[in-house]
């Protein structure tokens, strides 16, 4: 394998420290989280106190300044243990940044320090029942009234939804003006008018808290607002980027975690008298898994590098995304079928990342959604 050369001896260091809070703060709750759809509170707390939270944000707002690629040992270390509870990411490299780049000083320093410490737990609600990666049919409506925003409408498939205490909004402005009129909005919880739904129920990611948000008249203040009105569509093309790119990083280090898990079981499983590691379809299958992951780990890696360099474009962040989430998919299929039956049982984490890998493929933008920008790129190209 090659060897990688993004970080330095300090972000090992954070690393092994990211894996002892693993060990000792999640592993040993996460069956049961996962029985009741959300994770504790007491774990975000944690995390704020170690420092694992909002790795980017300066020190001005409480952050510790430390740089993207300390959020992505935390993403690349919860995707190789298989645990995904806790929504970091969301919060730490999705939220956060919405809010020190667009948002109003006061609103900087009312939600930032809360969210790296913890005590304030983000999330974003873009999706709606009747528009998903079609940002510009959304429904949701925010209409002026004095120096505030009235906010109407509903927001369904939100990660963190349970337990966050800010939420950037999309709602639109100028009904009827599709994308000119989106604006982002950040909504406090304890604000009248806002209601939970009940926890979604999914087929994967159970301890990951997923709902229906409502807000029926909800009062939003003109400090409240992301940028200006009419921003918002420019802003969620703008970081989107980044998302996607999450995306591939996880997806990478949970088909290596999966690829090691399936080497250590058929090194040591029995079958017709000799491990099933020897059959020359299991060496077969472990040498396409582990080229796979090669290729892609390059490739996310060098898209890593292009996003510290802030020379990552929307069309190579979509090709990670697509290129990642794709393999992973199909990878734990193959590797899953080497566990024979126990594949198949929950209490082997091959059996749950089968499970949690289907979503990769619709989070941030459907695979289809991403072919669309990489083909509409190519053909623009081309004229």
């Amino acid at each position: 394998m090659l060897p990688r050369t993004l970080f330095s001896d300090e972000h090992d260091a954070f690393r092994a420290s990211v894996q002892s809070f693993i060990t000792k703060e999640i592993a040993p709750y996460h069956a049961q989280w996962e029985k009741d759809g959300v994770v504790s509170r007491d774990v975000w707390a944690k995390a704020g106190e170690m420092g694992l939270l909002c790795c980017s944000v300066p020190a001005e707002y409480g952050g510790p300044d430390a740089g993207f690629l300390y959020s992505v040992v935390v993403m690349e270390e919860l995707a190789r243990a298989g645990f995904t509870g806790p929504f970091f990411h969301l919060h730490s490299e999705i939220v956060a940044p919405y809010i020190l780049h667009y948002a109003t000083e006061d609103a900087k320093q009312k939600w930032l320090p809360r969210m790296v410490d913890g005590s304030a737990i983000g999330a974003i609600a873009m999706s709606e029942p009747e528009a998903g990666s079609d940002l510009q049919s959304i429904r949701t409506s925010a209409r002026e009234d004095g120096d505030d925003f009235i906010l109407d409408g509903q927001k369904v498939f939100i990660s963190n939804g349970q337990l966050a205490d800010v939420i950037i909004v999309a709602a639109q402005t100028k009904p009827g003006s599709g994308a000119e009129g989106i604006t982002l909005f950040l909504v406090d919880a304890t604000t009248s008018g806002f209601e939970r739904g009940r926890p979604l129920e999914k087929i994967g990611l159970k301890a990951q808290d997923t709902s229906e948000l409502f807000f029926n008249g909800v009062r939003v203040p003109r400090s409240h607002v992301l940028g200006n009105p009419g921003d918002g569509f420019a802003q969620l093309m703008t970081e989107l980027a980044q998302e996607r790119l999450m995306q591939g990083i996880r997806a990478v280090a949970a088909a290596e975690a999966v690829l090691a898990w399936t080497i250590e079981y058929t090194t040591q499983r029995q079958a017709f008298g000799r491990p099933v590691s020897e059959f020359q379809n299991t060496r077969f299958k472990l040498a396409e898994v582990a080229t796979s992951n090669a290729v892609l780990r390059n490739f996310v890696d060098r898209c890593i590098e292009l996003h510290l360099e802030s020379r990552l474009d929307a069309i190579d962040a979509a090709m990670c995304k697509l290129a990642a989430t794709d393999a992973l998919v199909e990878n734990v299929d193959k590797c899953l079928q080497l566990f024979g039956g126990w594949g198949y049982m929950l209490e082997y984490p091959i059996a749950r990342a089968y499970i949690d890998a289907r979503q990769a493929k619709l989070a941030g933008g459907s695979t289809e959604i991403m072919k669309h920008l990489i083909s509409r790129s190519l053909l623009a190209v081309s004229r």
